[in-house]
């Protein structure tokens, strides 16, 4: 098996590219950057709006992982043409050569206004696109398209709403939208296999998690990991944090709060 995996050079890219290494799979990392290939991975440099750079990347590929274009808030120019074409231009290669599996690597930030339910319920897979940002604006339009290449094309496509994965939880905030780098493997190996079109929240299964897992379990997600076992020493430095505050109490946390333009 062949799997393209975009943006590769990016941070979630770096973490994931070890744990998806198996035997009778090839990884073929694209970026605008360049990376040194490891064993059992190939380098095709492509730019996501560059429709023939991507197609050559896409050859002989059965599988597409799609971690590439901004990764944070940038003029609405670039957010545009690298998040939304790209994904556009990605989507029409994979449909071409007759992908029929595909994650993207989608964002909390599309549903970023969205705040904790009042009744301590969890907050749905599908809870409606409230974007905090241009960028979480993309991920919306990358949600939207995901849906449009599966409708109309019969693509099956797992959209990830990924919280916050780095390699244990920054700050008290992240004890409730931390996804370990494990974690984060084991959902998009579960996409990958996945059929129809899905909306997933990109987070462990931690004790402070207040976003759904429900989407994600039906197509074979098993957290294994929690945020729980860094709690004691943030809590300590950070003291408990205030659930009625914005940051704790809306999806998007910090994003919700400057103004649009400012610094993000």
């Amino acid at each position: 098996m062949r799997i393209l995996m975009t943006g590769a050079a990016g941070k979630v890219g770096t973490l994931l590219r070890p744990r998806l290494a198996r035997d009778g799979r090839t990884l073929r990392l694209s970026d605008v950057r360049p990376i040194a290939p490891g064993p059992g991975e190939e380098w095709v440099p492509a730019d996501l709006t560059d429709p023939g750079a991507v197609a050559e990347a896409m050859k002989g590929v059965d599988r597409v992982l799609h971690l590439g274009g901004q990764s944070r808030e940038h003029p609405w120019a670039d957010i545009v043409r690298d998040n939304i074409h790209g994904t556009q231009v990605l989507l029409e290669a994979a449909h071409a050569e007759g992908v029929e599996h595909v994650v993207l690597m989608g964002s909390h930030h599309a549903a970023g206004f969205h705040t904790r339910p009042r009744d301590g319920s969890d907050l749905p897979d599908y809870a409606f696109p409230r974007p905090d940002t241009f960028y979480g604006v993309s991920k919306v339009a990358m949600e939207a398209l995901g849906s449009l290449y599966h409708d109309r094309f019969g693509m099956n496509v797992t959209v990830v709403r990924l919280g916050t994965c780095n390699e244990g939880p920054g700050d008290t905030r992240g004890l409730a939208t931390w996804i370990s780098a494990d974690d984060l493997t084991r959902l998009v190996e579960a996409g990958l296999s996945a059929t129809g079109h899905h909306v997933v929240w990109g987070v462990s299964d931690s004790p402070r998690r207040w976003w759904s897992l429900e989407e994600a379990r039906s197509i074979g997600y098993v957290s294994r990991d929690s945020s729980e076992p860094f709690a004691a020493a943030l809590v300590a430095e950070q003291g408990e944090p205030d659930l009625s505050a914005p940051v704790h109490d809306r999806a998007g946390g910090i994003f919700t709060l400057n103004e649009l333009g400012g610094k993000w």
